[in-house]
């Protein structure tokens, strides 16, 4: 065995044992807080608004007209017949039942529709408890004390709150299982070897579990905010891009192995080798993520810090515990297969016929150069032709989860039965002094179908309020000759209720909002719209803004580092180019995906902006593993010859890697949220285009027709030219 170190025995053994029980106690530690990620996580959707947009304003103030923070739920109950007094007795009952769980305030009695086949119960709900199972328990109550006859749904925002979280629940357990079994497999015939996947799942899930550790307190000390959203793909990205170090790690001492050293000096030859583009790569990735600080979205912030979390402990994990193991192992981690050289097989001689997959690739490419790069971009321009039809504008809350839906049934049947937006008011704060105005420009607007004060003195909570001889009128339900309550005035101002025509979480209710706060900007000033709709709208508005302005700057950074990495300014240009284009083809293919074998109903604003975060990222590792060992070969052989050897020596882990990236994040795809589908599809597919099209064919054909400018204003540019020109004039002398 070849020897190039005199470390002593015990510290060849100790060192890479204590590293090993150092990640052994992390993951012990981080391993539990896998079932306890609901303690610290959110999915209202209110809480990731800036806090300058209106519905943040309004929510904020509305436990000063309420006293207490309360998500609302709304219970329909309906018949094919007219429900008669012993239907109508029950549901009230059923009504007073509710109101006794814990969490759930003050039920409203049954509000019969105008047709006499449904009614309707409000039922508030503490906030701050765990939406997701008061809504169980209603709709347990309402499956078993329902009336026969009559059907009964829980919808409304608590309602869609709850199908969400239920959709969520497969993180923790399916979503895991399901993204390590396909990586598994993956390894498994790519290194035909039961031990050395095994190793290589271990870097990724004791990376993920120390990450989750970390994010777990600091979403605990209210530092960043976690979402179910935000933990699934933590829990991917993790997964795949440690699992991607890792193959670099891993190829790099197969090399090393094969040529004959024994395992100490493999692991110290490996981790020269991997940790600059290890690093490079990784620090592409988190410098990407930390773009998404500059968005006003909550949410995106969070997924900037923590999703960089994980991929530094994936970079640790990769370089410090994975080396650690394979120094212990040794070749035993191959088995049965122990490599035998490490040699990359492709003769100088261009005559010489050779053998395998990636060098004759390399042959092809080298000999058709121009005709590859351009047909590749002419397939990949032709795929992006689909970002036309990409829908990105926004989806009704109802469509969120995929598959079935109480929330979406039940209310389907409300706006069968009431006006489409009854449980989902809009909420406008109003100066008190200025109240008839407002109530002039909302009952002037088609969208709205009725309006209710906040009054504190109200069995409902509520009092109906309209506009007679200019000036506000209040009535309310009640034996004649009953008092009417007072509506609830905070600083001057009165909290209305507005019931739209359109479902809340329709574009139709959007516009209604859209069209409401621009008739107050200009004729009542000091006005504020919030609600579950005034939400959607912001949320949107913040989505498309963040993606518009964070997408150059991810390209600039991600721009810089390529040129420190390769100190070139031609290459890393070249290199972005050819990473945007591939993603405009992964989303035109997928919009046209969506749209006509799907058939989705559009998508959220953010789905561009995480699918370009995550592909070109992530795309770029790629280009960085191929480009470094490309420049690597180029000190010694010249660069044409060292895009060939480079290619052929990252042919096998690169493409490894790329099957194990879309594998893990196809595994999205087992969460029924609509967000997670469609950025599972966009990054699966993207990463492979990058994998096959852009990294094998693209970039080293273009590369190999520039020839040695490719690394213009370098060195390593003038080095070339100089030893160009020595040879000419070599030549004119013979």
């Amino acid at each position: 065995m070849k020897s190039e170190t005199r470390v002593p025995r015990w510290l060849r053994l100790g060192i890479p044992a204590l590293l090993v029980l150092i990640w052994l106690v992390g993951g012990t530690v981080g391993g539990p807080y896998f079932g306890r990620v609901d303690e610290v996580a959110t999915n209202d959707q209110s809480s990731f608004l800036p806090s300058s947009a209106d519905a943040t304003q309004v929510n904020e103030r509305l436990t000063d007209f309420t006293g207490a923070e309360e998500i609302p739920a709304v219970v329909v109950a309906s018949s094919d017949a007219l429900l008669d007094d012993a239907q109508l007795a029950a549901l009230a009952e059923l009504g007073t039942a509710i109101g006794e769980l814990d969490g759930v305030g003050e039920v409203s009695p049954p509000i019969p529709a105008d047709d006499g086949l449904a009614v309707q119960l409000f039922v508030p709900i503490d906030a701050s408890g765990d939406v997701g199972e008061i809504v169980g328990e209603i709709r347990s109550l309402v499956q078993d004390d329902i009336p026969a006859g009559v059907e009964g749904w829980v919808t409304g925002p608590a309602g869609f709150t709850a199908d969400l979280v239920e959709g969520f629940l497969g993180i923790d357990g399916l979503l895991l299982i399901v993204a390590l079994a396909a990586v598994f497999v993956i390894l498994v015939v790519v290194y035909r070897s039961p031990l050395l996947p095994i190793l290589v799942l271990l870097t990724s899930v004791f990376a993920l579990c120390v990450a989750l550790l970390t994010v777990w307190w600091l979403a605990k000390a209210e530092i960043v905010v976690l979402n179910g959203q935000v933990q699934g793909i933590l829990f991917i990205l993790v997964i795949g891009a440690a699992t991607d170090y890792a193959l670099l790690y891993t190829a790099r001492y197969r090399e090393a192995i094969g040529s004959g050293m024994n395992r100490w000096d493999a692991a110290v030859r490996a981790w020269k080798g991997s940790v600059e583009p290890i690093l490079a790569s990784g620090g592409t990735v988190i410098a990407g993520l930390l773009c998404l600080l500059l968005s006003d979205l909550a949410s995106n912030k969070a997924l900037g810090p923590i999703a960089s979390i994980g991929i530094a402990f994936s970079m640790l994990s990769a370089l410090t515990f994975l080396p650690a193991l394979l120094a212990l192992f040794g070749r035993a981690a191959f088995w049965p297969f122990i490599p035998r050289t490490g040699a990359i097989d492709l003769p100088d001689d261009p005559a010489v016929p050779v053998r395998g997959i990636w060098p004759r690739l390399a042959r092809f490419v080298a000999r058709r150069a121009r005709t590859v790069w351009i047909a590749s971009t002419a397939v990949l321009l032709i795929g992006a032709v689909g970002v036309l039809q990409l829908n990105a504008n926004g989806v009704p809350s109802s469509d969120l989860v995929l598959g079935a839906s109480e929330a979406r049934d039940g209310q389907a049947a409300l706006a069968e039965h009431f006006p489409a937006g009854s449980g989902s008011p809009a909420s406008i704060i109003v100066p008190e002094d200025r109240l008839a105005d407002a109530l002039a420009v909302l009952e002037d607007n088609p969208g709205i179908d009725s309006i209710a004060a906040t009054a504190a003195d109200s069995p409902t909570g509520q009092v109906s309020v309209a506009l007679q001889d200019g000036a506000p009128v209040f009535t309310a339900a009640g034996p004649p000759g009953a008092p009417v309550p007072s509506p609830t005035v905070s600083d001057g101002d009165v909290l209305l209720s507005a019931t739209l025509t359109e479902p809340a979480d329709s574009l139709e209710a959007e516009q209604t909002v859209r069209d409401l706060r621009a008739t107050f900007a200009d004729e009542v000033p000091g006005v504020l719209v919030g609600g579950s709709t005034a939400t959607d709208v912001d949320t949107n508005d913040t989505s498309i803004r963040d993606r518009t302005l964070i997408i150059p700057v991810i390209l600039v950074v991600i721009l810089l580092i390529l040129m420190l990495l390769l100190r070139s300014v031609l290459a890393p240009v070249l290199l972005i180019l050819s990473t945007i284009l591939s993603f405009g083809t992964a989303l035109g293919v997928s919009a046209l995906v969506f749209n006509h074998v799907f058939d989705f109903p559009g998508g959220d604003p953010a789905v561009p902006l995480y699918g370009f975060v995550f592909l070109v990222a992530l795309g770029v590792d790629y280009n960085i593993f191929l480009m470094s060992r490309v420049r690597e070969e180029t000190l010694q052989h010249g660069t044409r010859r060292g895009i060939a050897r480079g290619l052929v020596a990252t042919g096998g882990v690169i493409t490894s890697a790329g099957l194990v990236l879309a594998a893990t994040f196809a595994a999205l795809g087992v969460i029924p949220i609509l967000f997670l589908a469609q950025i599972a599809f966009i990054v699966a597919f993207g990463v492979l285009l990058d994998t096959f099209v852009v990294r094998s064919l693209l970039v080293p054909a273009l590369a190999h027709d520039i020839g040695p400018a490719i690394w213009w204003p370098s060195k390593l540019w003038r080095r070339e030219r100089a030893e160009h020109r020595r040879e000419r004039v070599e030549r004119r002398h013979d």
